[in-house]
């Protein structure tokens, strides 16, 4: 019996539900508590109650009909607003989570579903041994795509065994203290720079890790390339709005998994979800490095980014170069350990610089006050509604962001027939290697849209200036910027890479590489070429690149797939303000476009750098934004969630303030303060 004087005024009963495995301990429990008892309290007299002898160190109060974690354990259960028709569940808060890597491979290990995904997402990377986790995120798989493999598995005759790496063992939330998620300078090399297999110092660190060398080499080399048939069977978007669908499953990064209704040993996608790879560093990021790569070659593969038949082509080859070094490397034995090796791979790295628009350049010297300018004769294309393009000679000039052409260079010293400003443009390559073909196509922000002008070039090194020259204005740099000789540079060894000539040996010979043509390809190009058709150009292409290492190779590949116009769009269907009608809004790392949903035609641009403010309304879920010149636009978002759009915009300016100057911590309550907004 139970005295009155225990009932007491304020005392009520509260359901607890326990989650363990012992079968004969029952699972509900009843405490008699106050709303003054602390949630501290509450999980002591729980497990006072339950009398299992275990650590219930990880367990914690998760609130069902909430759906939040009951964490802060000095709190009240008044001030949690917790009363006696909650349904508290007392559970752990590691669990097992399957992970769908960029390379296909799935790995399962123990996640934290309390912590905030970003916090998460942290604890996974140091575990895979990727820096820079800030870069990733968590993506649930689209209906679409799941709809596919389920008539996949439906169809097959045998049982389908997914190869899992089990990584359980260690738990994330211990974890790793020699894999720290950035890196000194003092820090000790951890792969070998040219194929990316683990230095020989530390193998033995490996060990004593959940990534042993085995696991590394699953994680940090990319393997052989499925089939056709096998292509076929995965998702594959066909239109924007297919590819709209693909970046809708982003969860947030503000709450934790069981907060967004994931369970234990669901399957989610890992994915670098911002595209500005900063730091990039064979020494230390063989698996990120190779993880980015498999992200870019299976967005090819499966169309999710367009490109032309000469690009596929190198990208095909560059895949079949990394095929032919890592076969060469697994039947040559190769000592690391030598110091001259070292330093002419340092040497070469140097060289090789993959620099990415994340990355700001480090000990910029250079202050020119004399602003460099281009001048040169081009011809100017411009398309015509209602006749064909006119295309005629003028002279340009070039400088700061701005072109101005003239009849004549006689007549440059007066008044321009126009002058382009090019800052806000959007600028895509119009080239055709083998065919002479060198242009560029401008698309320049208007009242009323878009104008669009081509500028054609007459060789590679003219088009290769012009090209740096007009990507820089675009983002409202001159030629004056240290980048401008860097992005010359790249332009004109990814031209370098698209000129080649047809050899007899590689005709005679396609099969010198051991190679099946359709697993570098998408399916476009395996209905369009016979197998051997494919075979001799993939080797035409090849000869360019033939000589590449394993981590060369994968970075070249990278820095192509970053010279496409689409690099880094990520599509939402939205609505704007004032507007009827559906239109596509693409995300990249520095600008919003407003495309057209029918033809994908680019109808406006707003650049980052011009932006003054935005916030969203979370009553009718419209983000708004403000632009310089009294520029201002408003949307709803009808494919996703207007908190992805939102947190997008705030990951792509937090990820700016990056720099290797800094201590190398993150500002984590930075992040949440620009994506998180207040709901």
């Amino acid at each position: 019996m139970i005295s009155s004087s225990e009932y007491g005024s304020h005392s009520w009963e509260l359901l607890v539900t326990v989650d363990h495995h012992y079968e004969e301990v029952q699972k509900e429990f009843l405490l008699r508590v106050t709303g003054d008892l602390h949630i501290g309290g509450v999980m002591l007299k729980l497990v006072e109650q339950i009398k299992i002898p275990q650590d219930w160190s990880d367990y914690a109060l998760w609130w069902e009909q909430k759906k939040c974690w009951l964490l802060k354990t000095h709190w009240t259960l008044d001030k949690c607003g917790v009363q006696a028709d909650a349904k508290l569940f007392f559970t752990t808060q590691h669990k097992m989570l399957r992970l769908r890597l960029p390379n296909m491979k799935t790995v399962r290990l123990k996640v934290s579903f309390s912590s905030v995904v970003f916090k998460a997402v942290s604890d996974i990377c140091k575990i895979l041994n990727i820096r820079r986790s800030e870069e990733l995120s968590l993506l649930k798989q689209s209906e679409d795509a799941l709809k596919k493999k389920k008539k996949k598995d439906k169809n097959s005759k045998e049982a389908v065994t997914e190869d899992i790496l089990n990584l359980c063992d260690s738990p994330v939330s211990s974890g790793l203290s020699g894999s720290p998620g950035l890196y000194s300078k003092t820090m000790t090399p951890i792969y070998d720079p040219i194929s990316g297999t683990p230095a020989s110092s530390t193998i033995t660190w490996f060990s004593d890790s959940p990534l042993t060398e085995q696991n590394c080499s699953i994680l940090a080399f990319s393997h052989p390339n499925c089939s056709p048939e096998t292509l076929a069977e995965m998702y594959q978007p066909r239109t924007l709005a297919d590819r709209a669908k693909l970046s809708a499953g982003w969860l947030d990064s503000s709450r934790s998994l069981m907060e967004q209704g994931i369970l234990e040993d669901d399957q989610l996608l890992l994915r670098f979800k911002y595209y500005t790879f900063f730091d990039l560093n064979p020494k230390y990021d063989a698996v990120r490095i190779n993880q980015i790569y498999e992200q870019a070659r299976w967005a090819i593969l499966l169309e999710e980014i367009d490109c032309t038949e000469e690009e596929m082509l190198i990208f095909a080859a560059l895949q079949a170069q990394y095929h032919v070094s890592k076969l060469s490397l697994s039947s040559e034995a190769q000592d690391f350990t030598c110091e001259s090796e070292v330093d002419e791979v340092e040497a070469a790295l140097s060289n090789l610089e993959v620099t990415l628009e994340g990355g700001n350049a480090s000990n910029v010297l250079e202050d020119i006050t004399d602003i460099p300018k281009l001048a040169d004769n081009l011809r100017l294309v411009r398309p015509r509604k209602l006749s064909l393009r006119t295309i005629k000679p003028y002279w340009f000039v070039f400088k700061d962001t701005s072109v101005s052409y003239f009849k004549n260079k006689e007549s440059a010293q007066g008044e321009p027939i126009e002058k382009l400003n090019l800052k806000g443009c959007e600028v895509v390559p119009d080239v055709n290697v083998a065919a002479k073909k060198f242009g560029i196509k401008l698309l320049i922000p208007v009242a009323d849209g878009m104008n669009e002008v081509y500028l054609r070039c007459e060789s590679e090194n003219q088009y290769a200036r012009w090209m740096a020259a007009c990507v820089l204005a675009s983002k409202g740099k001159t030629m004056a910027d240290s980048s401008y000789h860097p992005e010359v540079h790249k332009i004109l060894s990814f031209l370098k890479m698209k000129n080649w000539t047809m050899s007899p040996q590689a005709v005679s010979d396609p099969e010198s590489i051991d190679m099946k043509p359709e697993c570098f390809v998408s399916l476009r190009y395996t209905k369009k070429y016979k197998s051997k058709q494919l075979a001799a150009r993939i080797l035409e292409a090849h000869q360019n690149v033939s000589q590449m290492s394993l981590v060369e190779a994968k970075l070249r590949f990278i820095q192509a797939w970053q010279s496409l116009p689409e690099f880094g769009l990520s599509y939402y269907i939205v609505r704007f303000k004032g507007s009827k009608k559906y239109d596509v809004l693409g995300v990249s790392y520095n600008r919003l476009i407003r495309m057209d949903i029918a033809t994908g035609d680019p109808i406006t641009t707003w650049r980052f750098s011009n932006m003054k403010q935005w916030n969203v309304n979370w009553e009718i879920r419209q983000v708004a934004i403000e632009f310089d010149q009294n520029v201002s636009i408003a949307f709803t978002c009808l494919s996703a969630d207007c908190k992805i759009i939102h947190e997008y915009i705030g990951g792509y300016i937090f990820l700016s303030t990056r720099s290797k100057d800094q201590n190398e911590t993150l500002d984590e309550d930075l992040f949440h303060k620009l994506t998180g907004g207040q709901e």
